[in-house]
């Protein structure tokens, strides 16, 4: 599948907490529709409360949330449907494996690393849970107590840090279509 118009592909955002993820991918979705686009967003939040909440924040148990949001992008793919998946996805071989499995089926994958500094993740905490973290009251937070593997091969990387939801999304947009 390497036509993106006519297939579908994944497009893969990663990031700490607070980057962007969600917001990018709504922005992408929404531009994709308008253009007669079929979407699916893939959020990491809402695989956590339906699909994973069986899932805790162990690495297996991070890298199993992965893979399942990873499948679902191909069943997603093989419809036709664009896959937008919105998922901190820490570890470096678990984002490999989803590549390896897209790449096993001809599957596009594009990979979006959102390079915002922890600094603007923690002024952001929208989910306040950088606070939390900082105050003792959560473990196992990516970036403060457990790392996040910046991408190796990553498509695309964008900065949020001073880009509107617009301007982020002409970026994924063009990315998409370069690819």
């Amino acid at each position: 599948m390497t036509d993106v118009t006519t297939h579908g592909c994944t497009v893969w955002l990663t990031g700490l907490s607070g980057s962007g993820k969600t917001t990018s991918a709504r922005a992408l979705r929404d531009v994709l529709h308008i253009e007669g686009r079929s979407c699916l967003i893939i959020d990491g939040d809402e695989l956590r409360h339906g699909l994973s909440v069986d899932l805790g924040f162990s690495a297996a148990d991070r890298d199993e949330n992965v893979r399942r949001a990873g499948e679902i992008a191909l069943l997603a793919n093989t419809q036709g449907v664009i896959a937008i998946v919105s998922l901190i996805s820490p570890r470096a071989n678990a984002r490999r494996a989803v590549r390896a499995a897209h790449e096993n089926v001809g599957a596009r994958f594009i990979e979006v690393y959102l390079a915002t500094p922890l600094s603007v993740c923690e002024a952001r905490d929208p989910k306040a849970l950088y606070r939390r973290a900082r105050a003792g009251e959560q473990i196992h937070l990516t970036g403060v107590d457990d790392p996040y593997e910046t991408p190796e091969r990553a498509e695309f990387v964008v900065s949020t840090e001073y880009s509107s939801r617009e301007e982020i999304a002409a970026q994924l947009i063009s990315a998409v279509r370069e690819l």
